[in-house]
């Protein structure tokens, strides 16, 4: 497990030295990723109508709700690795 949290703790480097920012649905994916490998499931209340982006990152990180902790470091590095490349 240690392997995975160093893993993990690196993409969360590389991903900002990427030499061009993904589009937003690879940020969102990203970022519910991130959310669900660091906290787990989703939590609070969804953000208002009009805090577009909050809503946006709300439902991503819903989408992968259930998704094991491990298992979304993982798709986590695995994206991060895919966008280094």
């Amino acid at each position: 497990m240690t392997e995975l949290n160093d893993a993990f703790e690196n993409a969360q480097i590389d991903v900002k030295k990427l030499s061009q920012r993904p589009d937003d649905a690879t940020m969102l994916k990203l970022y519910a990723l991130y959310k669900q490998g660091s906290v787990g499931d989703v939590q609070g209340d969804k953000p208002g109508f009009f805090d577009f982006v909050g809503a946006a990152k709300y439902e991503a990180w819903e989408k992968v709700k259930g998704t094991d902790s491990e298992e979304a470091k993982q798709q986590y590095i695995d994206l991060v690795n895919k966008l280094s490349a």
